[in-house]
């Protein structure tokens, strides 16, 4: 049986505003059995060749929205669940983004379900290509 797939391949690349790499994104899936609301999604972790994001400098985008991970805690509209199979964009403002050509990332989603006695911690890792 094959692994799903938890990163879009496609998905990784740099943040241009104004012509200046700004930060970087990707997109990943949920690694949770079924959807939820964001404000059970506590904390991602990004870790790319050993550099780590601030938690202030990453934000999750769902249905075309895009939320700090502060505000996503606030967040109970189901207009923004993360649907189970369904991507959701991870951006991280890094001056200047990624270099381009192979990266190793490692990104950590915490959630914490209120009908769970501990939070859920799911770790992702994978090697990605900036062009």
């Amino acid at each position: 049986m094959a692994a799903r797939q938890i990163f879009n391949p496609d998905g990784f690349k740099n943040i241009i505003v104004d012509g200046k790499a700004v930060g970087f994104e990707f997109q990943f899936k949920a690694q949770y059995y079924r959807g939820f609301t964001l404000s059970i999604l506590h904390n991602v972790s990004v870790n790319v060749d050993g550099w780590d994001a601030a938690r202030e400098d990453i934000c999750i985008s769902v249905h075309g929205e895009t939320f700090t991970l502060d505000q996503a805690l606030t967040v109970v509209d189901s207009d923004y669940r993360w649907e189970f199979g369904e991507y959701a964009t991870i951006k991280v403002k890094k001056d200047g983004g990624l270099e381009p050509g192979k990266h190793h990332i490692k990104a950590v989603q915490l959630i914490v379900p209120s009908y769970m006695p501990f939070p859920t911690e799911a770790v992702c890792e994978t090697d990605f290509v900036i062009e």
